[in-house]
């Protein structure tokens, strides 16, 4: 299934091996057409905003190739629900005193701090639960190695319900082609 076809918006996060930059592949050729594509830091700053489901998706996106600290302030609140992203390595008390990736981390106060009701995380091709367990953290991890996503539902009772869903990739391959 192509980005085009799926017939919802989706929302990238620019990661360390493929940041907003003027020659990013999220701003030249098929991705730059897709309507429905919502890319942190090309298309929208920092944030998107779904009105009709009071819903506010924001992340920092990698704009260089350069160090950052992915949740170095929360956004405030605007809507009901809110899914914060991130890309970077999960530690839960992250040494930022050493020099490989102090920055790339993201540890337990880092995600409880967003104050979020998700916080959806890339950079680890493997699925895996991650923080707390104060706020619903996960990797959902790469389609096509890990062959699940995660299907996040937020109930009316204001519960997140998190499922983790294999694919079956051989039928439906995964592409962000036409």
């Amino acid at each position: 299934m192509s980005l085009r076809r799926a017939g919802l918006p989706v929302v990238i996060l620019p990661g360390n091996h493929d940041p907003a930059v003027s020659d990013a592949v999220y701003r030249h050729g098929r991705l730059a057409k897709v309507v429905s594509l919502h890319v942190l830091g090309i298309t929208h700053d920092e944030a998107v905003l779904f009105p009709e489901l009071d819903l506010e998706i924001w992340g920092r996106p990698h704009r260089d190739y350069s160090d950052m600290i992915p949740f170095e302030a929360a956004r405030p609140r605007s809507t009901r629900w809110q899914i914060a992203v991130a890309h970077g390595h999960y530690q839960p008390h992250p040494d930022r005193s050493t020099r490989l990736r102090p920055g790339w981390l993201i540890g337990d106060d880092e995600i409880a701090a967003t104050g979020a009701d998700y916080v959806a995380l890339g950079h680890w091709n493997r699925a895996a639960k991650v923080g707390s367990g104060d706020i619903a953290a996960f990797y959902s991890g790469s389609p096509e190695y890990a062959g699940t996503i995660n299907l996040v539902r937020f109930t009316r009772q204001g519960d997140v319900v998190v499922s983790h869903l294999e694919l079956d990739i051989a039928r439906e391959p995964y592409a962000f082609e036409e």
